[in-house]
């Protein structure tokens, strides 16, 4: 899949398209296909370094948290979306969520 990611820290430059594998859902999470990722004030800040930098760690990662797609698949004890759901929100935040990607 196509995603934004970033090697190092900094401003909106560091930012390039990359190929990532397709992620597996984890037990009670869900993989959705992204049609829209908003960018937000935590998005600029993680990027420069700051924010919740901390938590992610080191460059690469790819940014991200708000979201809205449609579920492809389901990881084992979900039972509130199925595969198909059009969803949208903000996924575990401060937990990397990646919306900058396919």
């Amino acid at each position: 899949m196509r995603a934004i990611s970033q090697d190092i820290f900094g401003g909106p430059e560091v930012l390039h398209l990359v190929e990532a594998d397709r992620p597996t859902p984890l037990p009670t999470e869900v993989l959705v296909r992204v049609h829209a990722a908003g960018v937000n004030p935590v998005d600029a800040k993680t990027r420069a370094g700051q924010g919740v930098a901390g938590i992610l760690g080191d460059p690469p990662f790819i940014l991200g948290w708000d979201v809205s797609g449609v579920v492809e698949e389901i990881g084992h004890g979900v039972h509130t979306l199925a595969v198909g759901d059009e969803v949208y929100g903000m996924p575990w935040f401060p937990r990397a969520a990646s919306a900058y990607a396919e």
